[in-house]
């Protein structure tokens, strides 16, 4: 007979205990104020070496998880701004953010669907946009309707790369997962090199800066 508890694990999805460790993951790296990896790489990676699973799931629970995490960030907004997580340019774009979300309200929600099909970080803006006191889900909402879309597509070409090059992976694996990896940390460099830009100066004088 076989005990209880091996019974049940076995009974267990494998694919529940995927989509809640990305939940999970999710998460915990959009409920972070800084230095945490886009969610579209913790995608790119699961959708390619887990092409089983259906990229629309995959993209939901990613999208609620994300949205989640950011609501978060933007309650907690307060005690983030306080701490020594954000540095003085940080503080700097915040405090701009915030003014045009308050002096542009019916700006916001399309200004952030269109934001949120971009894999452009959106840290700074729930940051910002939990300072003005606000209701979240015009914020919300839009965030997650673009995720969802974006993670979809992202998911899809993740199977549909692991699925194309499946035979490649098995003769040289090493080749091409050194060119996964690769072409992953530049895509996170692009993404690096916009937390740079001085918002300040792009909004109010219409110049492109870097903060050094």
């Amino acid at each position: 007979m076989t005990p209880p508890f091996k019974a049940a694990k076995k009974g267990l999805d494998p694919n529940m205990l995927e989509l809640s460790a990305v939940f999970i993951g999710v998460f915990v790296l959009n409920a972070m104020p800084v230095l945490a990896p886009p969610t579209w790489m913790v995608l790119s990676m699961v959708g390619f070496n887990l092409p089983d699973l259906s990229p629309f799931t995959l993209a939901l629970v990613a999208a609620v998880a994300a949205t989640a995490g950011r609501a978060a960030l933007a309650k907690a907004s307060r005690s983030i701004t306080g701490s020594r997580f954000i540095g003085a340019h940080g503080r700097e774009n915040i405090e701009m953010l915030r003014q045009v979300f308050v002096s542009r309200r019916n700006w916001t929600r399309g200004g952030m669907l269109v934001y949120a099909f971009t894999p452009l970080p959106t840290n700074y803006l729930f940051i910002a946009y939990g300072l003005t006191g606000l209701p979240l889900h015009v914020m919300a909402l839009p965030f997650f309707i673009g995720r969802l879309c974006t993670y979809f597509a992202w998911a899809l070409a993740a199977r549909a790369a692991a699925m194309q090059f499946a035979p490649q992976i098995n003769a040289a694996g090493d080749h091409f997962a050194a060119y996964f990896v690769i072409s992953q940390v530049l895509l996170l460099l692009v993404a690096y090199l916009l937390t740079r830009i001085d918002w300040r100066a792009l909004i109010a004088e219409r110049k492109l800066r870097w903060f050094k």
